[in-house]
């Protein structure tokens, strides 16, 4: 009589990098399929240099000025002060020369940065959401090219 035989699903072990295949039920020992771990590695580069790149926003609003008169001197100045205290007449005529006026501002945002930096004496530039700093955090991967097979 056969004996049976059991199939488990591939499994992947991401941090052994390990793949489990068909193991028959009872065996002694189980067949490994090796799957390369990705080179992968952290460091630090030094920063060069680090420029912000702008966003510039147009706003437009509409804002009363009023027009307020000169005084020459501090006499008169003191005499204006005296008589708005004892009168209302002068901020009345305040209010009428008042009138809406279009007034357009502009304002300028960092939205990223441009950051140049070296590494292993080789110089090069990204496009960051932030200012890293002194140093930036790097990952570095190394791949090797495979050439294909020559024909004979």
């Amino acid at each position: 009589m056969a004996r049976p035989v059991l199939f488990l699903p591939a499994l992947v072990a991401p941090v052994i990098g390990f793949v489990l295949a068909t193991v028959p039920f009872g065996a002694a020992r189980a067949q490994n399929t090796v799957i390369q771990a990705e080179n992968v590695r952290f460091d630090y580069a030094q920063v060069l240099r680090v420029t912000p790149v702008y966003q510039t926003l147009r706003a437009t609003s509409v804002e009363e000025q009023c027009e307020s008169e000169e005084k020459d001197s501090r006499l008169s100045r003191v005499v204006g002060a005296v008589k708005e205290a004892l009168t209302r007449e002068q901020k009345e005529q305040q209010e009428a020369a008042c009138r809406p006026v279009t007034v357009e501002r502009e304002f300028r945002r960092p939205i990223a940065y441009d950051v140049d930096y070296v590494y292993k004496g080789a110089k090069y530039r990204s496009r960051l959401p932030e200012d890293p700093g002194n140093r930036l955090r790097i990952r570095v991967s190394v791949t090797p090219v495979v050439q294909a097979p020559r024909t004979r």
